[in-house]
């Protein structure tokens, strides 16, 4: 689809069989001319044959890859734009002129969502990214002499349900009529948008019904968390209902956009964000960074791959969270670094709490797009809010609640005493044995007030370096001698473990250590673990903590976020490192209480100081 100097709209076709003529009739319209350009001059022609590019005029409703008398149409295209984009325009061109100028763009290239935003006034473009939208401001000021600009983009959510409903819209003012019940059921991510009746012509003639899935079709209907598009829906028409006198066309499209939005407001809706598939490629000493930040991103990868000192990393990541993130992979990677990135369509957004708070979109308030219903009485219409429509719906639900099934149970009464009870016991099993005494069992620890419940065993996994750094004591002894500093964090577990009779296992994160194999000893009580290289200090703990099982407690200690958040993952308790600091300043705190009254029992008993914090 073009158009020519002066404006008039140009299709351009090649005849795959049988001929064109003018004055044809194409789809309810009338081709008007023939033309056969030869670079900017054409010729025109009353009739074109198989094998021929032409180009018609007069025709309105064509476009880009249809489909024309035999042919079907071609596949939609694999792109769509997940960025939206505001049209800044110069302050002597209207809106309202610049919008029609815009359409025409999108006839010539549908992937150009144009959109025009009613409570705002402003024209809004759908784009793939910047590079798009320079191409976009060049061809605007080129073809129609006006110099746009394009204001920063936001990301294009959409929204879907997570649970069945079904929807109903009823419009009724005075001399009209039309009632539609819709079951609406959710899908499974990339499926869009379908339509269907399941609804008999007894109950409605099939022309009214091919008239509301019309009207399904033709409207991009709006969610109500943010004012976003559906998608990964299935909708149905179960039921609906016309007036033989009073209903309108137009009735029937009042009461499919009603229902529709007030299923939306019945159903718990869930946001969608646009994904983008990667391949993130860095120098394999810069590994341990790229996984950090894909992590912070919200993203999901693979294990890594190794080629020749470059570590590959694929997975998937909010486009949010990627955008700009290939100029910072260049910048700490010097250059050696590489982010590639597709569309992977949509699925749930990662802080959606955040982003329906920042867009406070009303749905109610949303006039355009009401679930409100309106009925007649006394003469007159009157509104109903979507929370009351069924009280005033004329009718029933079409979505009965299946009653849980309980079985049905005979009960019979049967009364027998004590020794008729005892008279089949004996019968059955023999006399009963009675122990005239009973010895008094003590509990192992029941002297010193305490009784074991279980043996579970008590694991209590520390992030070395992360706790070095977040005490005070150790932080300073590091800033002058690490090696000194892990050994004092050795010398206080082994206290702490001593006292609280807890599993201490102490893992340095060794991953930066070229040829490091790893090692694992033990330090007087507790196991100490250096991981081996390009070994994780969080990789080695979650494995750990999946091999000691459920079976037994386990503690993480540690500040570090991706670290906490594993242990969430599996299940254990996590604990921060200053959190973990208070709780080993207080067992210290008894150790010395305890070594004080053993001197004051025993004066002449000689008592070593304890090395706490």
């Amino acid at each position: 689809i073009s158009r020519d100097p002066q404006g008039v709209r140009l299709t351009h076709i090649k005849v795959t069989g049988g001929s064109v003529k003018v004055r044809d009739i194409v789809n309810d319209e009338k081709i008007s001319g023939i033309r056969i350009y030869s670079g900017a001059k054409f010729t025109t022609s009353d009739e074109v044959g198989a094998g021929e590019i032409c180009v018609l005029t007069g025709l309105d409703k064509t476009y880009n890859g249809q489909g024309l008398g035999f042919e079907s149409s071609g596949e939609s295209a694999v792109l769509e734009p997940v960025m939206n984009y505001r049209v800044v325009l110069p302050k002597d061109c209207d809106a309202q002129t610049m919008l029609p100028k815009l359409r025409e763009l999108e006839e010539e290239d549908p992937q150009l969502h144009v959109s025009w935003n009613s409570h705002l006034r402003e024209i809004h473009v759908g784009l793939m990214g910047e590079v798009q939208a320079e191409i976009l401001k060049s061809i605007v000021a080129e073809r129609f002499g006006v110099n746009i600009g394009i204001d920063s983009g936001r990301v294009m959510y959409k929204e879907t349900i997570a649970d069945t409903v079904e929807g109903v819209g009823h419009y009724e003012p005075l001399r009209h009529y039309a009632e539609v019940h819709l079951i609406m059921e959710p899908l499974p991510r990339g499926s869009g948008l379908r339509f269907k009746s399941d609804c008999s012509e007894d109950v409605l003639d099939r022309n009214w019904q091919r008239l509301i899935l019309m009207h399904l079709g033709e409207k991009q209907h709006l969610g109500v968390l943010t004012g976003s598009p559906i998608t990964d829906m299935k909708i149905t028409l179960a039921a609906g209902r016309a007036h033989v006198k009073h209903t309108e066309g137009g009735d029937f499209r009042q009461a499919t956009y009603r229902a529709v939005r007030q299923g939306l407001m019945k159903a718990e809706s869930k946001l969608l964000e646009p994904y983008f598939s990667f391949r993130l490629e860095v120098p394999s000493e810069q590994i341990g960074r790229a996984i950090n930040d894909i992590r912070m991103k919200s993203g999901t990868f693979d294990s890594p791959e190794d080629s020749g000192g470059i570590s590959i990393l694929k997975g998937k990541a909010p486009v949010t969270e990627l955008n700009g993130y290939a100029s910072e992979v260049a910048a700490y990677t010097g250059g050696r670094g590489r982010l590639y990135c597709e569309s992977a369509g949509y699925d749930e957004c990662h802080n959606s709490e955040k982003v329906i708070a920042e867009l406070a979109y009303d749905p109610e308030a949303d006039l355009d797009n009401t679930p409100d219903s309106v009925f007649c009485a006394h003469g007159g219409g009157f509104g109903v809010k979507w929370d009351k429509v069924e009280e005033y719906m004329h009718l029933e639900s079409c979505l009965k609640k299946e009653k849980p099934f309980t079985p049905s149970v005979n009960r019979r009464n049967l009364h027998i005493d004590d020794k008729e009870l005892e008279t089949i016991m004996e019968r059955e099993f023999g006399k009963p044995k009675y122990e005239l005494y009973r010895p008094k069992v003590k509990a192992a620890d029941e002297e010193n007030g305490e009784v074991e419940l279980n043996d579970r065993k008590n694991y209590v996994l520390v992030d070395g370096y992360n706790v070095i750094f977040a005490w005070d004591e150790l932080k300073r002894l590091a800033d002058t001698d690490l090696g000194a500093a892990r050994e004092r964090l050795m010398e206080i577990l082994c206290n702490y473990s001593a006292y609280t009779k807890n599993d201490v296992v102490l893992v340095f994160d060794a991953y930066k250590v070229p040829g490091n194999t790893g090692e694992r000893f033990d330090f007087h009580n507790i196991h100490v673990v250096y991981t081996k290289e390009r070994e994780l200090g969080d990789v080695y703990i979650e494995r750990l903590i999946s091999e000691i099982g459920k079976n037994d407690r386990v503690r993480v200690v540690t500040s570090d976020n991706l670290i906490q958040l594993s242990a969430v993952r599996f299940g254990v308790l996590r604990m921060s490192a200053a959190e973990f600091e208070r709780e080993v300043d207080s067992v210290h705190a008894k150790i010395g209480r305890f070594l004080d009254e053993i001197r004051e029992k025993n004066p002449k008993t000689k008592v070593d100081e304890i090395t706490g914090i």
